[in-house]
């Protein structure tokens, strides 16, 4: 079985219209002051409960809480068969949206990091390509690889303030740009350069209604989430996961915990 981790309130008004994502009374778990699960069983309800198709693994199935923020922001951003896509920011949420758009229907992704083992191993996912924006100009690759026009949507993932504020200049007239990551402080937003380009913007908080999706894509084989499990600890080691999860090598993209 797989959890869906957030619980709203049945009753309030955001869960009502759908929105329960949004629900200011949902209890989260692993969100202060909720604690999480490292134990071998938990209650939950049902209607946040869901199975796991049979050739799915454990490993796997852990990994549907992070694809459903890119499968929600893949939904928001409205995307059509054959839209190139720019997502910025090779973390693991930065990679489940690359895979969650390409499912889809994009056509091409093009990733950004400065951390170029990251990228090495984007590249391996599917028709993405790796932009190490410390060498590289990716308004220069974007335009090069869509004739001057400029991408459908971006995906800001990287929670860099730097990057939030550029997102507009990959973008083609008329282009959709989507908000997942969260910056520590406010950010610079250039109004006219979104004017200009009639960009629709969008913004995710968690996700809603995607859990289903996420694991038939996994079951079909439409999404691989495999290989972003760089990392594994055995439980009685979990305390080192942590602290290795607090300083990761550019190498590493999720790391797990192993019951067993």
């Amino acid at each position: 079985m797989c959890m869906e981790p957030g619980i709203p309130d049945p009753n309030g008004r955001a869960t009502r219209l759908g929105m329960y994502n949004l629900d200011p009374a949902v209890r989260f778990w692993a969100t202060p002051p909720v604690h999480g699960c490292l134990r071998p069983q938990v209650v939950h309800p049902a209607a946040f409960t869901f199975k796991v198709p049979d050739n799915v693994d454990f490993a796997e199935a852990a990994m549907v809480e992070p694809l459903a923020v890119g499968m929600h922001a893949a939904n928001k951003a409205n995307v059509k068969p054959g839209d190139v896509a720019v997502v910025t920011g090779a973390g693991p949420i930065g990679m489940v949206t690359a895979l969650a758009a390409l499912a889809a229907g994009c056509s091409r992704v093009v990733m950004t990091d400065v951390q170029q083992p990251k990228l090495d191993l984007a590249a391996k996912l599917g028709p993405i390509t790796p932009v190490n924006v410390a060498k590289q100009d990716l308004n220069a690759i974007v335009h090069q690889l869509t004739d001057g026009w400029g991408a459908d949507i971006v995906f800001e993932a990287s929670g860099n303030a730097r990057a939030a504020t550029r997102v507009f200049e990959p973008l083609c007239p008329g282009g959709r740009v989507v908000f997942i990551g969260m910056p520590g402080e406010p950010i610079a937003y250039d109004v006219v350069a979104a004017q200009v380009k009639e960009a629709r913007v969008e913004h995710v908080f968690r996700y809603a209604h995607v859990y289903p999706r996420a694991l038939a894509l996994m079951g079909s084989g439409k999404i691989d989430v495999k290989p972003l499990i760089t990392d594994t600890f055995d439980f009685r080691d979990s305390v080192k996961a942590f602290d290795f999860a607090c300083d990761m090598p550019a190498t590493s993209v999720k790391a797990q915990i192993v019951m067993g």
